[in-house]
């Protein structure tokens, strides 16, 4: 499968944005868009007017990149909220949450969703008892997430699980800090969500 192996921290400044791909990087002085906040490459300081495609692309970029989804992927998913009743940049916003590689990043569980992703593509988490390893998984209402107790010992997974405690959970979300299970309560609403995306932007740019 296709998947991108540059800098990570380019995509942020591409976007002019926090992704917090690297995890606790982003939250120190060494985030390059702390550092250099202005786009990537020679041409990277120069003002330019952004047409109004111009922006509905950045915001969907800003998206995809933001959950790692490669652009066939994240159609899908457009069709997916589409198709169902309500709002549907609302609608891709819940889809998009409800993955099981961020479930377990805003569980705590890793301090990234590249790492989450990495995770759960190695069989390290359990589904209500079931070892799942499929990142795009969706997770329904009711549904337990768990660490495999064997995975727990795994250095990354021990660093995230040591910074859960001063770390704030998602409202949709349930957390048995002793036995590292997570469970979602509700599905999240815009509100809660609260991501820095003009998702009408994104329902605007797939519907011309």
């Amino acid at each position: 499968m296709a998947r991108y192996i540059g800098s990570e921290c380019r995509i942020c400044r591409r976007e002019n944005l926090k992704l917090f791909l690297k995890g606790e990087r982003c939250f120190t002085d060494k985030c390059a868009v702390e550092r250099r906040n202005y786009p990537p490459g020679q041409h990277g300081q120069a003002r330019t007017k952004i047409s109004d495609y111009g922006l509905q692309l950045r915001e969907k970029q800003k998206l995809r990149k933001m959950y790692g989804i490669l652009e066939r992927q994240f159609r899908g998913y457009f069709s997916m909220a589409e198709s169902q009743k309500g709002v549907t940049g609302e609608n891709l916003l819940k889809l998009l949450e409800r993955r099981l590689d961020n479930i377990v990043y805003r569980l705590g569980f890793a301090s990234s969703r590249g790492q989450a992703r990495q995770l759960v593509t190695h069989g390290h988490f359990r589904v209500n008892g079931r070892r799942v390893n499929i990142p795009s998984y969706l997770i329904k209402v009711g549904d337990v997430v768990e660490i495999k107790e064997k995975s727990r010992e795994i250095p990354q997974v021990i660093e995230s699980v040591t910074r859960i405690e001063g770390k704030g959970l998602s409202p949709w979300l349930e957390l048995d800090r002793e036995k590292l299970r997570g469970r979602l309560i509700h599905i999240p609403t815009k509100e809660e969500i609260a991501l820095p995306i003009q998702e009408q932007l994104v329902v605007e740019l797939y519907s011309k």
